[in-house]
Order: structure tokens, then C-alpha cells, then sequence
């Protein structure tokens, strides 16, 4: 969907116009920051990128049809048949664009944004089968799919584009959505994605390692996040919501202005929302919610304390919308789950098998150290590290996978440009206990040693791409999804009398 044809100038700010060259006001009729999908009267972005750069492709934009350019990089035409505007920052002329061109879809949506290093998705569903349960039409985006609500769409990227963001939203107020629930990645802030938008509430979740192949080190990363909670981002959220459990939130309380209304929610004393008497079983968790406005008691089918945290976030964010929790919570026990997000495997085999998401060092020990406690055999796990990211990561995540399981079969993730072995090499820094791990460069083959080994009460964890449905080798994807590789597994075994 592309919003009606305007004028360049009324798409731009000040500053952007007095930069404007070329033609004086031509009618745009669709965004672009791929010169391959410009078409004639688009406005093309140059933007700079890791690989390569919007500027190299200019000319075969104006080519198609683009009618107008922004770029950072000024530039001279012997025709004034196109506008070019220079600014400093393509990117944040992308945001300011497109919300303008989809009429400000931002200013009458109600938005929440959802981030953190872990449990984005998780709380991105919560909160938007909360509000639905109360009759609520919410839109959500995120790593999984993009719903809005009268259909859906796959995901391309955890936080959209700008152009593809605003895009949405204006799609979800056509189908008259009260609000969208959004997972705001760190790339999505860092690259302006959701630049200047307007968060009714924010939630922060926690930091730990991950995407420093891009951040460089935990401070930048957590600067970063911070921006869209202290105004850096453009606008200043009504209500924050933050998880003081984690020793990163403990300090953004203190550093968000004082006109954005803070809610805190964990396990410390000092939590406005505190979760209390836990328990945890295989089937669910049970806890006592502790608020300004009483005591709740909480029962999910989701499992582990991490999960624990995420309802109560959930919950928080809900009222920090001004909604009643009592409300809120009566349906939380028919929650029916994420996909990809310990995902049980049913093909009649004797142990557990689950399928989860876990792809960072503080992901699998959560996952493994809930299992842990809820598994009466061993406790076995299929992992991977991806390739061209984080190699600080891959022996903190053998050394992890060592430790809490009884068996291990490190395998291929997603290993894009980088040879497994090198992969391999750089986890094989973490063993602890290497009789305990095998290196299976498959990860079919690694999945099925793995079921083959796993008997009456033990669990198996096959973690790393969860939802996921593809690999990544070089430049190409290759169809393969977890949840049915281990079914069919299972499946083959039975017929042959092994499972």
C-alpha cells in the first residue's frame, strides 16, 4: 500500500526544503529505498548501508522513474527534471517522510514499544492478546509476522523500515485498529526506524549480549535502547515500563525524565509490580502479582521465571494504558503460547522435545536452567552460533550448553558467509566438559542424534531458530524449519521401531 500522490513540499521540513535543488515541487507518488521497486514519480532514499550504499544506485533510480532524491552526498545534474535534497541524515528524513506521506498514522494510533535483548515476541503477544481479549483491536509487529488484525503478513525485519512501518500502521487505522503493539529492535532505533514516533508506552525489558558485531560493547548497546526512553529518539514516551530485576534497567530508571510516567515491574522489593510466591511446574506458572492497587493472583501456561517476568511486564504495560488488571489477568490461563517459543513437539515419541527461540548466551541459560528444574532425565540441547555476527558469543554459548545440559550437539544456525568450521573453532573455546558435546555440522543430522539419544523423561531443547522456517548459507535461503525437521524425524524412527 502506497498513501496518495503529495507535493514535495509538503512532505519536507524546513531545513530539508532549503536544500531542495532541481525541480521545484514535484508530486510524489510512492517511497523507495530500493532503486529495484522504484517506479516513475517516486522519491528515492539513498541511504548508506553496511554493504552497500543507496548513493551507487542513483542514477538507476532516476532511471525508473524517481522524480526526487535525498542523499547525504551533494550532487549535480544537468537536468531539472529531478528534485534532490541533501541532508546530513537520510535516514531521519526517511522517518520524518514517511510518517507525513501515510498522514501520521503514529498520531492517532495508540502505540506500545516493546525492547530488549529477550522476550520481545513474548510480551508483544501477551499484551496484544490481552487487549484483545478485552475487546480491544491492536495490530502487531514483530520478528514472528506483522497482524493487522485483518490480515497478516511475514515478517521481514523485527522493526520494519520506516517507510514499511508507516506503511502498516496507516493500514491498521484504515482497518480501524485502536493501537499496534510494536518489538522495537535495537537496529529499528539506531537506524531511525521509529524516529519521531509517538509511544503511548515503552516497555524495557533487559540487556544482555547480543548484535555486538554491530554495537561494539554493552554501553553502546544499552545508549542505544536508552533513546527511546529519554527523548534521543525524537519524542518522549507517556509511560515507561521497566524491569529493575535487571541491573541495566535499575539505571535507565534513573536516567528517563521526569515528565514520562515510570512503572517498574520484577521480583526486587522496590518493584511497583512484583511478582511474588512463584511457582513453576512443566505445565505453567502460578504467582501472586503485589501492585499499588492490591494483590493478583496469576496463572499462565507458559513456563520458566523468565516467562514469570514477562507477564508481569505484560501486565504492566496494560495499566499503563490506564486498563483494569483484574480484567487483564482473568484470561492469561488460556494464553496459547508463541510459536517457536518453547514450542512442544508432539509425534508420540517418549521424551520431550521443544522448540525455542534461545539464540544469545543469557537466552539458552534461562531456557536451560527453567528446563532443568521441570525435567525428571537428562537434559540434552541442540544449539548453533550464526555466522559474519558476534563471535564473542559462540564460546559463551558451549560453555553454557556444557554446563546445564547433560549432553550437547552444537550444529550449523544460520552460518551465512562463514565457513561452520571456523564457527565450530570459536565455540570450541567454551567446552568444559568435551566428551559431553559433539560437533555435527548438519543440523538434521545433528537434531536426529540428538532425538535418537533422548529416552523416557528425558528433554531435548532445540534451540536457536525457533519460528524460524529457513538457513542461511551465503547468500542463499534454505527451507528448514525445527518443529517439522523433528517431527519427520520422529516420524522415521517409529516406522523403523527406534522411537
Amino acid at each position: 500500500m502506497q498513501s496518495k500522490a503529495k507535493k514535495l513540499s509538503s512532505l519536507l521540513g524546513p531545513d530539508f526544503a532549503k536544500a531542495l535543488k532541481g525541480q521545484p515541487d514535484p508530486k510524489i507518488e510512492r517511497l523507495a529505498i530500493d532503486s529495484r521497486r522504484v517506479t516513475p514519480g517516486s522519491l528515492f532514499f539513498a541511504l548508506p548501508g553496511l554493504r552497500s550504499d543507496g548513493n551507487s544506485f542513483v542514477d538507476e533510480a532516476i532511471s525508473r522513474g524517481a522524480v526526487a532524491v535525498i542523499s547525504s552526498q551533494p550532487r549535480r545534474f544537468r537536468s531539472g527534471k529531478v528534485a534532490y535534497v541533501t541532508v546530513e541524515n537520510p535516514r531521519l528524513a526517511l522517518a520524518s517522510v514517511s510518517r507525513a506521506f501515510f498522514g501520521n498514522p503514529d498520531q492517532t494510533l495508540s502505540l506500545i514499544g516493546i525492547t530488549g535483548t529477550n522476550g520481545k515476541t513474548t510480551v508483544a503477544y501477551l499484551v496484544k492478546q490481552i487487549l484483545s481479549n478485552i475487546g480491544h483491536r491492536y495490530g502487531c509487529l514483530g520478528t514472528i509476522g506483522y497482524d493487522l488484525v485483518r490480515r497478516t503478513v511475514p515478517s521481514f525485519r523485527t522493526t520494519p523500515e520506516a517507510l514499511d512501518l508507516c506503511d502498516l500502521l496507516a493500514q491498521m487505522r484504515e482497518f480501524e485498529c485502536r493501537g499496534a503493539v510494536m518489538e522495537v529492535s535495537s537496529h529499528g532505533i539506531d537506524q531511525h526506524r521509529v524516529s519521531g514516533m509517538n509511544f503511548e508506552v515503552a516497555a524495557f525489558l533487559n540487556l544482555t549480549r547480543d548484535h555486538l558485531d554491530y554495537h561494539q560493547d554493552m554501553q553502546s548497546y544499552y545508549e542505544v535502547k536508552r533513546r527511546l526512553f529519554n527523548g534521543e529518539n525524537g519524542t518522549l514516551p507517556k509511560v515507561a515500563v521497566v524491569n529493575v530485576d535487571d541491573e541495566y534497567g535499575a539505571r535507565l530508571v534513573s536516567e528517563i525524565p521526569e515528565q514520562v510516567e515510570v512503572l517498574t515491574y520484577g521480583e526486587s522489593a522496590d518493584a511497583m509490580f512484583r511478582a511474588e510466591i512463584v511457582e513453576l511446574s512443566s505445565e505453567g506458572s502460578h504467582f501472586t502479582l503485589k501492585t499499588q492497587d492490591g494483590a493478583f493472583a496469576v496463572h499462565t501456561p507458559l513456563v520458566g521465571d523468565y516467562n514469570v517476568s514477562n507477564v508481569a511486564a505484560a501486565l504492566a504495560v496494560c495499566h499503563g494504558l490506564g486498563l483494569n488488571l483484574e480484567n487483564c489477568i482473568k484470561d492469561l490461563d488460556s494464553f496459547p503460547g508463541i510459536p517457536g517459543r518453547m514450542q512442544k513437539v508432539e509425534a508420540g515419541q517418549a521424551a520431550t522435545i521443544l522448540v525455542d527461540y534461545a539464540h544469545t548466551g543469557d537466552a539458552l541459560e534461562n531456557a536451560l536452567g527453567m528446563l532443568r528444574k521441570v525435567t525428571k532425565g537428562r537434559l540434552c540441547v541442540v544449539f548453533g552460533c550464526g555466522g559474519d555476527r558476534d563471535k564473542g558469543k559462540r564460546p559463551v554459548m558451549t560453555r553454557i550448553a556444557n554446563e546445564l545440559a547433560d549432553y550437547a550437539w552444537a550444529t550449523s544456525d544460520n552460518p551465512r558467509n562463514e565457513k561452520i568450521e571456523a564457527i565450530f573453532e570459536d565455540m570450541k573455546e567454551g567446552l568444559v566438559a568435551p566428551d559431553r558435546v559433539q560437533f555435527v555440522p548438519d543440523r538434521r543430522r545433528a537434531i536426529e542424534r540428538a532425538i535418537e539419544f533422548c529416552g523416557e523423561g528425558d528433554c531435548l531443547l532445540i534451540a536457536g531458530k525457533g519460528h524460524e522456517s529457513f538457513q542461511e548459507y551465503g547468500e542463499t535461503v534454505v527451507p528448514f524449519d525445527d518443529r517439522k525437521v523433528a517431527i519427520e524425524l520422529v516420524e522415521n524412527m517409529r516406522l523403523g521401531g527406534r522411537a
